[in-house]
């Protein structure tokens, strides 16, 4: 079995997708988009909005799993053999 960053997940395909963020983590990532408004990268005076970070940080997040990239290789030959 391949070793993923998360664990097992429902098999939904959602279009739009609303979450409810603890408390401390919306914090952070208001802190975070402050600090990307200081560092320059958030544009000219102002602090990145929360709702802008989530996908970014989802990508980078899936780039970044080994595990995950070797699976999708997998699968998508797979799907390519059976076309």
């Amino acid at each position: 079995m391949t070793k993923l960053k998360l664990g097992p997940i429902a098999d939904d395909a959602p279009v739009k997708l609303t979450v409810e963020l603890p408390a401390g983590l919306h914090r952070d990532l208001v802190l975070y988009g402050e600090l990307l408004r200081r560092s320059g990268m958030g544009g000219p005076g102002v602090a990145v909005p929360p709702q802008k970070l989530v996908v970014p940080m989802l990508e980078r997040f899936l780039a970044s799993d080994r595990g995950f990239a070797k699976a999708r290789r997998n699968v998508n030959a797979g799907r390519r053999t059976e076309d």
